[in-house]
C-alpha cells in the first residue's frame, strides 16, 4: 500500500502498521482511521484510490474527529474518568425535527422520545405548518454535500378519500414556515423511501408506479441519482405494504452493509428479490428480528414488530420495542448491540404511534449542520 501511496506523497507509519487491528470494522471505518492516524486529508484522489469513489461524508467525519482530537490535546486538566464520560455521549452536528402535531396527538411518546434526546444532548425542534406527524416523508432529502432536495409529495396512498388528501402537508409551505430553501424536483418520492449512506441511496421499486409519466425507468433512476449525488439501488417493495417505503424493510449499516427484516421469515418473493440486489451490488445483509401477527381491529395497517424503523442520530440509536411478542424485543436489542458495538442503544415503547403505521424514522427528520 505504501508503494501505491508514493505518487501522492503519503505513507502509512510503521507504528500504525504494527498496531493495526481490523476487528469488526468495515472498509469505510478503516479508511477514516487511516486518514486520522496518519494525518491525511481524505481528498477525492485518496477516496478514489482506496474506496473507488468520492466520499464527502468521510471528509466531514475526518475533520470532525480531528477537531475533537485537537480539543482533547489542548485540554490538560481533564481527568481520565471525565474523558470516558465524554466519549459516551453522542457526537452530533445534527438537529432532530419533529412535527409539532406529534406533541399534541401523542404526548406520551413525544415525552419519552424527547427525554432520550435531551439525555444525550441531541437538539430537537418542532416543525410548523405540518398536517400529519410523518415528517420524514414530506421534508427534503439532505445529500451528503448538505444540499436539500424537495421531491413532490403526492403519494398514491393518500389519494381516494378527502380525509387522506387533507392530511397531506404542503411541502412548499412547510419549508417556508421553517426557514428551509431546498431545490425542488417534480419527481414524486417520499423521504421514507430514501435511505442514504456513503454515496449510495436505497429506494424501493414503488418509485416506478408513483411516477408513471417516466416510461424510461433508467432515466428516472438517473435523475434521482443526480439529485441525490449518489448511486441509486432499487429494492423490491413488499406487496402488502401500502407505502412501499424502504425504511420499513432495510437500513444502511455502512457503504457495503445493510440490515433488514429476517429473510427466513419474509415472503419468498421478497427474499429472492433482495438476494438478487445483494449480489448485483456486492452488499452484505444482516438479518434482524421482526414479527407479523399482532392484531388490532382498529389499526390493521400498524407497524408493530418493525424494529428497523429506528432513529439514528450521531452515535445514538433509539430502538423501538413493542412488549407484545415473547422474546423478540430482547433478541432485537441483542442484535443491534452486536451490529453497532460503538453506538449507544436506547429503547423506547412507541406503540401508540406505531399503531398508526409508522415508527421512529417516520416521525423524525434529521438535519445535518454543514
Amino acid at each position: 500500500m505504501n508503494v501505491l501511496l508514493l505518487p501522492v506523497g503519503k505513507h502509512i507509519s510503521s507504528d500504525y502498521i504494527n498496531g493495526f487491528v481490523l476487528g469488526k470494522r468495515g472498509k469505510e471505518a478503516v479508511f477514516t482511521d487511516l486518514c486520522l492516524k496518519n494525518d491525511w486529508e481524505p481528498t477525492k484522489e485518496l477516496c478514489l484510490m482506496f474506496m473507488n469513489g468520492d466520499y464527502p461524508s468521510i471528509r466531514n467525519k475526518y475533520w470532525e474527529m480531528k477537531r475533537e482530537n485537537d480539543n482533547m490535546d489542548e485540554t490538560t486538566s481533564v481527568t481520565a474518568m471525565e474523558v470516558v464520560v465524554d466519549n459516551a455521549k453522542p457526537k452530533v452536528n445534527e438537529i432532530v425535527y419533529l412535527s409539532e402535531l406529534l406533541e399534541k396527538r401523542f404526548p406520551d411518546s413525544f415525552d419519552r422520545l424527547t427525554t432520550i434526546l435531551k439525555k444525550h444532548g441531541v437538539e430537537y425542534r418542532l416543525l410548523k405548518g405540518t398536517k400529519d406527524i410523518w415528517c420524514k416523508d414530506y421534508m427534503p432529502i439532505q445529500t451528503e454535500s448538505g444540499k436539500l432536495i424537495q421531491f413532490r409529495y403526492e403519494p398514491s396512498y393518500l389519494k381516494g378519500k378527502k380525509e387522506w388528501e387533507d392530511s397531506r402537508s404542503d411541502v412548499s409551505e412547510v419549508c417556508r414556515q421553517n426557514g428551509f430553501e431546498p431545490v425542488f424536483s417534480n419527481i414524486n418520492l417520499d423521504g421514507g423511501n430514501v435511505l442514504l449512506c456513503s454515496g449510495r441511496a436505497i429506494i424501493s421499486d414503488r418509485i416506478f408506479t408513483e411516477n408513471p409519466e417516466y416510461t424510461d425507468k433508467e432515466q428516472l433512476v438517473k435523475e434521482i441519482s443526480d439529485l441525490l449525488e449518489a448511486e441509486v439501488i432499487i429494492i423490491p417493495a413488499e406487496n402488502d405494504d401500502y407505502t412501499g417505503h424502504a425504511d420499513g424493510m432495510v437500513r444502511f449499516v455502512d457503504h457495503d452493509t445493510i440490515l433488514g427484516n429476517n429473510r427466513s421469515e419474509e415472503y419468498k418473493y421478497w427474499a429472492n428479490g433482495i438476494e438478487k440486489v445483494l449480489k448485483e451490488k456486492n452488499l452484505k445483509y444482516i438479518d434482524v428480528p421482526f414479527f407479523y401477527g399482532y392484531k388490532d381491529s382498529k389499526h390493521p395497517d400498524h407497524a408493530i414488530g418493525v424494529y428497523v424503523n429506528y432513529l439514528e442520530v450521531g452515535n445514538l440509536i433509539v430502538l423501538p420495542i413493542f412488549e407484545v411478542e415473547g422474546n423478540k424485543d430482547a433478541e432485537a436489542i441483542a442484535a443491534f448491540k452486536q451490529i453497532f458495538p460503538n453506538k449507544i442503544i436506547e429503547t423506547i415503547n412507541y406503540n401508540d404511534v406505531a399503531l398508526e403505521g409508522g415508527i421512529l424514522n417516520c416521525t423524525t427528520w434529521t438535519y445535518r449542520i454543514i
